[in-house]
C-alpha cells in the first residue's frame, strides 16, 4: 500500500510509520510539526519508501500519486498542547479532518480517524463501550478536545453516508511508551521523570482517579487489524487493566527504584478540570472483530518506557 499518515512526527504517528514500512509499504508522512518533532522519524529518513512533508492539514492537502489509504492523526493530544493550542486543536479536528476526508474521497483511498476515549468524557457507564454517546462538557477547557474529535467522528460517519468513503474509526485510550514527550503534562511522563530525577509524584487529591494504560506496539497492532477489517464503526484499542493513579505512582516508584515520595495536591488549574474519575475501555468489539488484545505487560512495557527517558532526564 501506499499511504498517507498525518500527525506522522508525533508519538503514535512516527510508530505507525514504524510499521507500515516494516510491513513493507509506502509511508508519506505529514506534519506541521507543532507538537510533533522530526527526532522521532530521524530514523526514516532517506528511505526510499518514506518522505516526510512539512504540511498544515487544516489546508488543502495535494499529494500526487495514488493513495491505498489515509491515517489521520494530526492533533495535540495533551492537556497542556490543547489548552495552550485550543484553535489549533479545534481546526484540525474539524478543517483538518475535513481536508484529509476529502483527500481519501479523491484518491479512492480506506480512511482511519483517530479518536480517543475522551469522546466519552467523564462517564457514567464503566468501563466505556462504543455505544455510549459520553458525558462531556463543550464549553470547559477540554471541550476543545473532547468535541474536536465528537465532532470529527461525525464528518467521518457523514462522508462514509454521503460519498461511501471507505472509513475506520479507533478509539484510542491511554497509551504509553517511547517517543512520549517528556513535558506533554501527562501522567506517564510526568511519574517517570518525577521519580529519576527524586522529585516527589504529584497526585491530584486522593489519587483515587483511575485509569487504564496499554502499550503503544499493542495499540498499533489494534491500529493496522482495524485498517484492514471490514468495520465502520468505531473500536474503542486500549488496555481493560484498570488502576488508580496512586497505584501507578507506586509502580513507577518501584520499577525505577527512586527514592521518590508522593505529594497529595489539590487541583487548581484548567488541566484538571472535566478530568475522567474513570477510565476504562470495553474491547469486546475488538476481541470479536480484530482478534486483538493487549500482549504487553504494564511492567514490561514501563522499562522499556523507562529506559527510553532515563538519558533524556536533565
Amino acid at each position: 500500500m501506499r499511504v498517507l499518515i498525518t500527525g506522522a512526527a508525533g508519538f503514535l504517528g512516527s510508530h505507525l510509520c514504524d510499521r507500515f514500512l516494516a510491513e513493507g509499504h509506502t509511508v508519506i508522512a505529514m506534519d506541521n510539526l507543532l507538537t510533533g518533532n522530526t527526532a522521532n522519524i530521524e530514523h526514516l529518513a532517506g528511505r526510499d519508501n518514506f518522505l516526510f512533508v512539512k504540511h498544515d492539514v487544516t489546508n488543502f492537502i495535494y499529494i500526487e500519486g495514488k493513495l491505498d489509504a489515509v491515517l489521520h492523526f494530526a492533533s495535540p493530544a495533551s492537556p497542556i498542547d490543547y489548552l495552550e493550542y485550543p484553535i489549533p486543536t479545534l481546526k484540525v479536528g474539524a478543517l483538518g479532518t475535513h481536508k484529509a476526508l476529502g483527500l481519501a474521497k479523491a484518491k479512492g483511498a480506506r480512511f482511519l480517524l483517530a479518536s480517543t476515549s475522551e469522546v466519552y468524557g467523564d462517564p457514567l457507564i464503566h468501563p466505556q463501550t462504543e455505544d455510549y454517546w459520553g458525558n462531556v462538557n463543550p464549553i470547559g477547557p477540554r471541550g476543545v478536545y473532547d468535541e474536536a474529535k465528537r465532532f470529527a467522528e461525525a464528518l467521518t460517519m457523514a462522508y462514509h453516508r454521503y460519498h461511501q468513503v471507505d472509513t475506520r474509526i479507533v478509539r484510542i485510550f491511554n497509551t504509553y511508551g517511547p517517543r512520549m514527550r517528556l513535558n506533554d503534562g501527562r501522567v506517564v511522563p510526568n511519574f517517570i521523570a518525577q521519580a529519576l530525577r527524586g522529585e516527589a509524584l504529584t497526585v491530584y487529591g486522593e489519587g483515587r482517579q483511575t485509569r487504564s494504560f496499554c502499550y503503544v506496539t499493542d495499540l498499533i497492532e489494534g491500529i493496522y487489524r482495524l485498517l484492514l477489517s471490514s468495520e465502520v464503526h468505531p473500536v474503542n484499542i486500549g488496555n481493560p487493566s484498570e488502576m488508580s493513579i496512586l497505584e501507578f505512582a507506586e509502580k513507577i516508584i518501584a520499577l525505577t527504584g527512586s527514592s521518590s515520595k508522593i505529594s497529595f495536591i489539590q487541583p487548581t488549574d484548567m488541566r484538571i478540570q472535566d478530568d475522567p474519575k474513570v477510565r476504562q475501555p470495553d474491547i469486546t468489539k475488538a476481541q470479536q472483530i480484530l482478534k486483538w488484545e493487549p500482549q504487553v505487560s504494564l511492567e514490561q512495557g514501563l522499562q522499556e518506557t523507562i529506559n527510553y527517558f532515563k538519558p533524556r532526564v536533565a
